[in-house]
């Protein structure tokens, strides 16, 4: 028979996760929308409703959350992508990368 001294209390660790980080499109006034669409779509794999409603909320609001990603390489890779591509089609469109 078991006594309360031969009880062993487990102590639960807090796991930690490891941060996220969120790709945020910035709004400008000289990118078309169809450039912004284009963007979600091939970079970051948007369906067409998604990447419609990502724009809306970009030009309504100054900016919008494009995805969040598991690691800050894989968030910094798509930003890079998206900020080149704008850049050679002459547009200022800018994304960021900011920790979750």
């Amino acid at each position: 028979m078991q006594t309360k001294e031969d009880l062993v209390i487990e102590k639960k660790e807090k796991v930690t996760l490891p941060p996220r980080y969120k790709v945020i499109l910035l709004n400008d006034d000289f990118t078309p929308f169809e450039w912004v669409l284009f963007l979600l779509s091939n970079v970051f794999h948007k369906t067409a409703a998604e990447a419609e409603a990502i724009t809306l909320t970009v030009h309504e609001e100054g900016s919008g959350i494009v995805h969040v990603y598991p690691s800050k390489e894989i968030a910094e890779s798509k930003t890079k992508k998206a900020n080149e591509l704008s850049r050679q089609q002459g547009f200022p469109l800018k994304c960021v990368t900011e920790k979750e």
